[in-house]
């Protein structure tokens, strides 16, 4: 059997690195005693904190480094992985030693990786933010089996990430199979000689507490003189880089000032396993002074419980579960006082201090790593075994049930008696900035598409909201404002064409589907005194946006033939921007995609759908085909990021990517479904929709379940959390669409069954 570990491997000094080798080590132990007939091999996976590869000296199991930071590192992993012979892959999980936000990169990785995954879970937090619980959940999702160290840790996966109890196996944290030799030679060397010992290990950091225990040594020394604590452990490297060794050296200054520094002895360093135990054995007490409860796991707690170590701790979350029973002693947080009280009554109480021992070192033989590499041999047993009988993958159709229930609570937040504000910061509306004409118009369609989905009142009671607000930003000369203050101040004469054309579009749709009358002829008079300035628009998308408003309006005004040249005009800029731009590589309207792209194509699919014209056909679905192959890579949308346009011949942008740029290319596959009644646009469709639930580059979802709004945008290292209207009304517009979708697809297999021939 060959398992691939993605992991922080030694010499790097970090408790996972050693972690994960006492599994590989227990695995391969276990492999070769019991199943002779398979092949016991490590393929490692390390994870790097830095940019050089060199840095460390791997062992030869070692065959990927990846780089923390490197996102192409990543991807480039797991095709390592799924074109090795690896069989199982193993994943420790910390969110600290992966890229990007609370290490979001190591999603895109799992999400690529073909094998069966387990993963051993070292940090389970009680209030973690939205993307700490989005990642636990995506990792929940593509692994076979979830690690878990604590039965606080399972109860906090079921309770607050929501995954199934059957997803979680309880494995305790090991701890080394050795026994101290009869005859300790620490014992005979400082600070060990004739003393008795108070001992922490592990890598230094300030959430480690020391300062209590420092605190707590004038009482204790008053009592017993021949006491030392000693700390064994180096700087942890991530505070060494950031602050070198300003903690240790307080704790120093601590000691001095409170007159017990002739007590503390600081042994910067990283010893062995077989060293460990022998400090361990050495030391008459152990403890582990952490200042916060939110400590899941704790491995150097359960080294000190496997040696059998008398224990005083802190109550953090391990510690309450591995003390119980007698097996050790707990203190306050920060509270000095109450551990030198203990420490004082087990030094006075020999027996009481051997039961902690006795008790401790019973249960840790249970915690031996031996023990435990079976446990993982089960867990990986069944994992294979549900690799290889579990359902093979579907590919993407439109399934209503993964689609979230319908919701205008974040919409209603953000709207206020003048319109819809622009922007938020995280779910709460940003005042500050004010309206805008964009915005209101999207909402406009918004609301009416969520009406005709389904008589929706609270929408219908929107809808008057955004048409005052289109009206009162409407000049004498049929123009439109784009920017309004809180304060209702007009911040600019002449809006964008953009939001120009995108008005023109709510309107022409308020037109072709208003639910009465005096919507559709306030509609209308807005929208005539604004077809004067058609011609004056030279922007691309002003112009598609324009387009799209004036197909909807013919729609329900097939007869007017002044708007009918008034449309085949505006195709008559775009139909030239293509011919002038198109080359033998290049199928596009620019030298350069830029932002919205998919209303240029879906422009074009609304006017050959009015005109009939095959040549405007015929280049809105080569461009859409253009714009597909670039959009589409790996099964899902990785549309042109806002980090930059893309030019021919240079490498395509993948950040900063908009909600918006998912809009359009939903809605423009429906267009296309429409025109041509092929089922892979649903397809499409229903895959780019799935870019807002997590279907994207970094895999995690847009969509707040819980705000119910769209975050702001996928960067590089993580989502913006600001859900303003842009993305908001994008996630709900095209969340409408695929409702639409699911009913037009409905509609034509009825009718396709009503036409077909009677046998």
């Amino acid at each position: 059997m060959k398992i691939a570990y993605i992991s922080t491997f030694l010499p790097r000094e970090c408790g996972i690195a050693t972690f994960n080798n006492n599994v590989v080590r227990a695995i391969l132990a276990n492999l070769k005693l019991q199943r002779q007939t398979w092949q016991a091999s490590v393929f490692g996976m390390a994870m790097n904190d830095s940019e050089s590869l060199s840095e460390y000296e791997y062992p030869e199991e070692v065959k990927f480094v990846i780089r923390q930071n490197s996102q192409k590192d990543y991807i480039l992993a797991a095709t390592y992985i799924n074109t090795s012979d690896a069989d199982v892959c193993i994943l420790e999980h910390e969110f600290g030693i992966f890229g990007g936000e609370s290490g979001i990169y190591i999603l895109p990785l799992l999400h690529r990786l073909e094998k069966p995954l387990i993963t051993v879970l070292h940090t389970i937090l009680k209030e973690p933010s939205y993307t700490q619980k989005i990642i636990i959940q995506e990792i929940a999702q593509r692994s076979a089996k979830l690690m878990v160290m604590s039965r606080r840790g399972i109860e906090f996966l079921i309770d607050i990430y929501g995954i199934a109890p059957e997803k979680i196996q309880f494995i305790q944290h090991g701890a080394p199979d050795l026994e101290a030799p009869q005859v300790n030679p620490l014992h005979a060397i400082s600070p060990f000689r004739n003393r008795r010992v108070l001992f922490t290990f592990g890598l230094l950091s300030r959430n480690k507490g020391l300062e209590t225990v420092i605190r707590a040594l004038p009482a204790i020394v008053a009592q017993h003189p021949d006491v030392t604590y000693v700390v064994l452990g180096n700087t942890h490297p991530g505070v060494l880089r950031s602050s070198g060794e300003e903690y240790r050296e307080q704790l120093k200054l601590l000691a001095i000032k409170l007159k017990v520094d002739k007590h503390l002895v600081f042994i910067n360093k990283f010893v062995s396993e077989e060293e460990l135990i022998n400090y361990l054995k050495a030391a008459t007490i152990y403890i582990t002074p952490y200042n916060n409860e939110a400590q899941i796991t704790s491995g150097t707690l359960s080294y000190a419980i496997g040696a059998g170590a008398a224990v005083v701790s802190t109550p953090y979350w391990h510690a309450l579960e591995l003390l119980a029973e007698d097996r050790g002693r707990l203190f306050g947080f920060k509270d000095s006082e109450a551990l030198a009280e203990i420490v004082n009554e087990l030094l006075n109480n020999p027996e009481e201090l051997k039961a902690l021992q006795q008790n401790a070192y019973e249960y840790g033989l249970q915690l031996r790593w031996p023990k435990i590499g079976a446990e993982y041999i089960q867990a990986i047993e069944l994992a294979l075994t549900q690799a290889e009988v579990g359902e093979p993958k579907l590919l993407h159709i439109v399934d209503p049930e993964i689609i979230p229930e319908f919701s205008l609570a974040h919409v209603r937040r953000l709207t206020d008696d003048t319109g819809i504000v622009q922007h938020a910061k995280y779910g709460i509306p940003n005042l500050k900035e004010g309206y805008c004409l964009d915005d209101n118009a999207r909402a406009l369609i918004m609301a009416l598409m969520a009406y005709q989905q389904n008589k929706s009142q609270e929408a219908l009671a929107l809808l008057p909201i955004y048409l005052s607000y289109i009206h009162y930003m409407q000049r004498e000369d049929g123009n439109f404002r784009n920017f309004l203050s809180f304060t209702r101040q007009y911040l600019d004469e002449i809006g964008s064409e953009d939001s120009f054309g995108r008005t023109v579009w709510a309107l022409g749709y308020l037109i072709s589907c208003a639910p009465n009358n005096s919507y559709r002829e306030f509609a209308g008079e807005l929208f005539s005194r604004s077809v004067i300035h058609f011609k004056q628009l030279h922007h691309l998308r002003g112009i598609g946006n324009t387009i799209i408003g004036v197909a909807y309006y013919l729609k329900t005004h097939p007869d007017d033939e002044g708007m009918v040249r008034e449309l085949i005009n505006l195709t008559a800029s775009l139909m030239h921007a293509y011919e002038t731009h198109r080359e033998d590589t290049w199928h596009w309207f620019e030298d350069k995609l830029t932002y919205d792209n998919a209303i240029l194509p879906l422009a074009l699919l609304h006017s050959c759908e009015i005109t009939g014209d095959e040549q405007v056909k015929r280049v809105a679905m080569e461009s859409m085909s253009f714009l597909d192959i670039l959009s589409f890579k790996n099964g899902f949308l990785s549309p042109i990021g806002n980090q930059g346009w893309y030019s021919q011949g240079n490498e395509m942008p993948l950040f900063d990517q908009q909600a918006i740029e998912t809009m359009a290319m939903v809605l423009m596959y429906l267009q296309a479904y429409q025109t041509t009644r092929e089922p892979e646009f649903i397809q499409k469709m229903f895959v780019s929709y799935q870019w807002f639930l997590g279907e994207n580059i970094l895999r995690v979802p847009l969509y707040d379940q819980e705000t119910k709004g769209c975050c702001d945008g996928l960067q590089q290292t993580a989502i913006n959390r600001n859900q303003g209207a842009e993305s908001t009304l994008a996630y709900l517009i095209s969340h409408l669409t695929v409702l639409k979708a699911l009913e037009l697809e409905y509609q034509y297999d009825l009718a396709d069954k009503e036409l077909a021939p009677t046998v």
